[in-house]
């Protein structure tokens, strides 16, 4: 199964959107949007971004766990990773990103 981005409407009813693998589990989420155009534009962006390793800051949480973050050209971080267990988990997840991002189908979740 093909990854896919969900595109929702958060609480405070920003416009954010997630990358989710083929297995289901979340690999990459967005900030807060205000309108779904510059959502969708953060969407792009990623499908554009993600197959360049030099895009990918590697980092780690101030509880010392391992994560990254998706970078545009301009140095904008348009996703952010989830906390993993350790650098090689985290280099998987990297990897799931670049694999299913170009082709991640899109679901509309706000309509």
């Amino acid at each position: 199964m093909a990854g896919k981005f969900e595109l929702y409407q958060d609480k405070a009813g920003e416009y954010r959107f997630r990358l989710k693998a083929g297995n289901g589990e979340p690999i990459l989420s967005s900030e807060g949007y205000k309108q779904k155009a510059s959502a969708e534009n953060g969407i792009a962006s990623v499908r554009r971004n993600a197959p360049h390793d030099e895009r990918y800051e590697r980092k780690t949480t101030s509880s010392g766990k391992p994560m990254f973050n998706l970078k545009a050209t301009n140095g904008q971080v348009i996703g952010t990773s989830e906390s993993y267990s350790s650098e090689a988990a985290r280099d998987n997840g990297i990897e799931s990103v670049k694999k299913n991002a170009p082709e991640a189908t899109l679901s509309d979740l706000t309509v």
